[in-house]
């Protein structure tokens, strides 16, 4: 079944609910513009990542990085091991990719993010922290706030990467969609992150839009490096309001689970995830709604829209 994306918004509750309460996702939406193809299926289970997976491989070649969230110590929504664990038996020359944080945990250094790694229950194939050997900068082009970011220096080790992303909220981005993935994902635990959050000398981390443009920007760097050879599989399961990056002090999970969602345009897929999220009755969506529009969250999606990045319309196609 097909549906475009504008029918989509109505066919929910989304156009009452958004009116309602005044809210306007940020889009653009010309009609010269190309429309982008997200491929949704309800089901969330192994052999359905698979084959959300086949559905957008077609630019998957040579050493693939399979970028994801290994999670905190114990973190309890991160995505089953089993299903990656399936998924990544099927990409030859593939591995998972992670770098250092810059919060205080365990994963600020390599050898204690090993630790945390094996802990979660990610050894059933290898797992590069990128920036274990330092890092190396990728252009940005067209960048307001960088020119450059600085990413695990790995990331050149690889032809193609697939974006394995579990959506979630945020407690500076409002939501951690494939763009969070990408950009604070691949960013070195040090230089890069530091040039995304700006953290000040006095520890303050400021957010809204200016962070959200930042991120967008180092997003850009990472999908232009890659040059079409990338691909995204956004899971919608065990959403709470916080990052995986909270590990066992993140909010409780409040959502349903909506299915995963599966494109080759990194906008698009974030796009359509939040999408679904507006689409929930009013009563069920009000916590994910309010920590993205508190924290600027969708400026991350119009930002996109300016730097060109993917379509702002696409076709919702379920599988």
């Amino acid at each position: 079944m097909s549906i475009s994306r504008r029918n989509f918004l109505k066919a929910g509750a989304v156009m009452a609910g958004t009116l309602a309460a005044g809210i306007s996702l940020p889009r653009r939406g010309s009609a010269a513009q190309s429309r982008a193809v997200v491929y949704a299926t309800k089901s969330l289970d192994s052999e359905s990542l698979r084959k959300m997976y086949a559905l957008v491989r077609g630019s998957i070649t040579g050493r693939v990085a399979v970028k994801l969230h290994t999670g905190e110590p114990g973190g309890p929504n991160i995505l089953p091991r089993d299903w990656v664990r399936d998924l990544q038996a099927e990409i030859p020359q593939s591995s998972i990719v992670e770098c250092n944080v810059l919060y205080p945990s365990p994963r600020q250094t390599t050898e204690g993010h090993r630790k945390v790694i094996e802990q979660n229950g990610w050894t059933f194939c290898p797992v590069d922290i990128m920036d274990a050997e330092g890092d190396a900068v990728l252009p940005v082009r067209g960048g307001r706030h960088l020119k450059g970011l600085a990413v695990g220096a790995h990331l050149l080790n690889y032809d193609s990467m697939l974006v394995l992303t579990h959506f979630k909220g945020h407690t500076l981005g409002g939501f951690g969609g494939a763009l969070k993935n990408i950009s604070i994902g691949c960013a070195s635990g040090g230089t890069g992150k530091q040039q995304l959050h700006r953290v000040t000398p006095e520890g303050d981390w400021p957010g809204g839009a200016p962070f959200m443009e930042r991120m967008v920007e180092g997003g850009k760097a990472v999908v232009d490096h890659f040059n079409g050879r990338i691909a995204y599989i956004n899971v919608l399961r065990n959403m709470s309001v916080s990052c995986d990056c909270e590990g066992t002090a993140a909010e409780p999970v409040r959502l349903p689970d909506l299915g995963m969602l599966a494109s080759t345009d990194l906008q698009a897929v974030d796009r359509a995830s939040v999408d679904m999220i507006y689409a929930l009755p009013a009563d069920v969506r009000a916590p994910m709604v309010e920590r993205m529009e508190s924290r600027e969250g969708l400026r991350q999606l119009s930002y996109m829209e300016e730097m060109g990045m993917g379509s702002s319309d696409y076709e919702l196609v379920w599988v």
